[in-house]
Protein backbone atom coordinates (compact mmCIF):
# COMPACT_ATOMS: atom_id res chain seq x y z
CA UNK A 1 0.00 0.00 0.00
CA UNK A 2 1.33 3.32 -0.77
CA UNK A 3 1.39 6.87 1.40
CA UNK A 4 -0.39 9.35 -0.49
CA UNK A 5 0.89 12.57 -0.27
CA UNK A 6 -0.44 15.59 1.04
CA UNK A 7 2.11 18.00 1.29
CA UNK A 8 -0.19 20.06 -0.98
CA UNK A 9 -3.13 20.40 1.28
CA UNK A 10 -4.21 23.23 2.64
CA UNK A 11 -7.24 22.29 4.73
CA UNK A 12 -6.58 19.16 6.46
CA UNK A 13 -5.17 19.12 9.39
CA UNK A 14 -6.26 22.96 10.32
CA UNK A 15 -9.51 25.34 11.36
CA UNK A 16 -11.04 26.44 8.30
CA UNK A 17 -14.48 28.55 8.09
CA UNK A 18 -17.11 27.74 6.20
CA UNK A 19 -16.37 29.37 3.13
CA UNK A 20 -18.57 32.33 2.08
CA UNK A 21 -20.06 31.03 -1.40
CA UNK A 22 -19.32 27.83 -3.59
CA UNK A 23 -17.47 29.81 -5.71
CA UNK A 24 -15.41 30.72 -3.37
CA UNK A 25 -14.77 26.84 -1.64
CA UNK A 26 -11.42 25.13 -2.49
CA UNK A 27 -11.94 21.89 -3.48
CA UNK A 28 -8.51 19.88 -3.20
CA UNK A 29 -7.39 16.69 -4.76
CA UNK A 30 -4.41 13.79 -3.70
CA UNK A 31 -3.00 11.61 -5.84
CA UNK A 32 -5.11 8.48 -6.17
CA UNK A 33 -3.25 4.94 -4.75
CA UNK A 34 -4.65 2.73 -6.89
CA UNK A 35 -4.76 4.71 -10.50
CA UNK A 36 -4.63 1.42 -12.07
CA UNK A 37 -7.72 -0.18 -10.52
CA UNK A 38 -11.68 1.00 -11.49
CA UNK A 39 -13.78 1.20 -8.63
CA UNK A 40 -16.39 3.38 -7.87
CA UNK A 41 -16.09 6.27 -4.66
CA UNK A 42 -19.21 6.83 -3.18
CA UNK A 43 -20.16 10.74 -0.58
CA UNK A 44 -23.75 10.58 0.49
CA UNK A 45 -24.30 14.05 2.02
CA UNK A 46 -28.14 13.05 3.74
CA UNK A 47 -28.08 16.92 5.56
CA UNK A 48 -27.44 18.95 2.74
CA UNK A 49 -28.52 22.55 2.76
CA UNK A 50 -29.30 25.55 0.31
CA UNK A 51 -31.49 28.91 0.24
CA UNK A 52 -34.11 29.14 -2.33
CA UNK A 53 -32.78 31.96 -4.54
CA UNK A 54 -36.55 34.03 -4.76
CA UNK A 55 -37.68 33.56 -0.88
CA UNK A 56 -34.39 32.66 1.28
CA UNK A 57 -36.07 30.10 2.73
CA UNK A 58 -33.80 26.92 3.45
CA UNK A 59 -33.74 24.16 0.67
CA UNK A 60 -33.19 20.32 2.20
CA UNK A 61 -31.23 17.33 -0.01
CA UNK A 62 -30.15 14.05 0.18
CA UNK A 63 -27.08 14.40 -2.32
CA UNK A 64 -25.38 10.53 -3.23
CA UNK A 65 -22.06 11.71 -4.70
CA UNK A 66 -20.64 8.58 -6.88
CA UNK A 67 -17.54 8.36 -9.12
CA UNK A 68 -14.43 6.01 -10.61
CA UNK A 69 -11.29 7.94 -10.11
CA UNK A 70 -8.41 8.36 -12.16
CA UNK A 71 -5.57 9.54 -11.72
CA UNK A 72 -6.81 11.97 -8.33
CA UNK A 73 -9.31 11.82 -5.47
CA UNK A 74 -11.38 14.65 -3.80
CA UNK A 75 -9.92 15.25 -0.44
CA UNK A 76 -12.96 14.79 1.96
CA UNK A 77 -12.72 17.91 4.47
CA UNK A 78 -12.90 20.09 1.24
CA UNK A 79 -15.64 18.47 -0.26
CA UNK A 80 -17.32 18.95 3.14
CA UNK A 81 -16.67 22.62 3.33
CA UNK A 82 -17.80 23.35 -0.25
CA UNK A 83 -21.02 21.48 0.87
CA UNK A 84 -21.15 23.41 3.53
CA UNK A 85 -20.94 26.45 1.46
CA UNK A 86 -24.29 26.42 -0.13
CA UNK A 87 -26.26 26.69 3.35
CA UNK A 88 -26.18 30.60 2.62
CA UNK A 89 -26.36 30.75 -1.08
CA UNK A 90 -29.21 31.02 -3.25
CA UNK A 91 -30.16 28.84 -6.66
CA UNK A 92 -32.42 26.85 -7.78
CA UNK A 93 -31.91 23.12 -7.28
CA UNK A 94 -31.05 22.26 -10.54
CA UNK A 95 -28.26 24.48 -10.60
CA UNK A 96 -26.77 23.60 -7.31
CA UNK A 97 -26.88 20.01 -8.00
CA UNK A 98 -24.93 20.05 -11.90
CA UNK A 99 -22.38 22.49 -10.37
CA UNK A 100 -21.15 20.05 -7.66
CA UNK A 101 -20.85 17.54 -10.06
CA UNK A 102 -19.45 20.03 -13.05
CA UNK A 103 -16.94 21.00 -10.38
CA UNK A 104 -15.90 17.87 -9.15
CA UNK A 105 -15.20 17.13 -12.50
CA UNK A 106 -12.94 19.87 -13.74
CA UNK A 107 -11.04 19.17 -10.48
CA UNK A 108 -10.84 15.31 -10.65
CA UNK A 109 -10.97 14.41 -14.14
CA UNK A 110 -12.39 11.45 -13.01
CA UNK A 111 -13.31 7.95 -15.50
CA UNK A 112 -17.29 8.45 -14.61
CA UNK A 113 -18.62 10.70 -11.94
CA UNK A 114 -22.58 10.56 -11.39
CA UNK A 115 -25.30 12.72 -9.02
CA UNK A 116 -28.28 12.41 -7.02
CA UNK A 117 -29.82 14.82 -5.80
CA UNK A 118 -32.62 14.12 -3.76
CA UNK A 119 -34.70 17.11 -3.06
CA UNK A 120 -37.74 17.46 -0.07
CA UNK A 121 -40.83 18.99 -1.34
CA UNK A 122 -40.62 22.60 -2.26
CA UNK A 123 -44.76 24.29 -2.41
CA UNK A 124 -45.42 20.40 -2.14
CA UNK A 125 -43.74 19.39 -5.15
CA UNK A 126 -40.17 17.16 -4.41
CA UNK A 127 -37.32 17.89 -7.55
CA UNK A 128 -34.65 14.50 -7.74
CA UNK A 129 -31.70 16.04 -10.03
CA UNK A 130 -29.58 13.59 -11.48
CA UNK A 131 -26.55 14.25 -13.63
CA UNK A 132 -23.55 12.02 -14.76
CA UNK A 133 -20.54 12.17 -17.47
CA UNK A 134 -21.93 9.58 -19.20
CA UNK A 135 -21.36 5.34 -19.82
CA UNK A 136 -19.34 4.18 -16.98
CA UNK A 137 -16.45 1.84 -17.58
CA UNK A 138 -17.25 -1.90 -18.35
CA UNK A 139 -17.26 -4.24 -15.42
CA UNK A 140 -17.35 -2.28 -12.40
CA UNK A 141 -20.26 -2.67 -9.90
CA UNK A 142 -22.40 0.59 -9.24
CA UNK A 143 -24.73 0.50 -6.44
CA UNK A 144 -28.12 1.83 -6.47
CA UNK A 145 -27.97 5.11 -4.51
CA UNK A 146 -30.51 3.76 -2.01
CA UNK A 147 -32.85 6.84 -1.81
CA UNK A 148 -36.24 5.53 -2.32
CA UNK A 149 -38.77 8.20 -4.47
CA UNK A 150 -40.68 10.33 -2.32
CA UNK A 151 -44.14 8.94 -0.96
CA UNK A 152 -45.28 11.29 1.33
CA UNK A 153 -47.09 10.02 3.98
CA UNK A 154 -49.35 7.66 0.93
Amino acid sequence: MSVTDVSGLSQLGTKVDTPESPEKAVLEKVPNGNAGTDYVVRFTAPEFTSLCPMTGQPDFAHIVIDYIPGDFLVESKSLKLFLQSFRNHGAFHEDCSVYIAKRLVELLQPKWLRIGAYWYPRGGIPIDVFWQTGAAPEGVWLPDQGVAPYRGRG
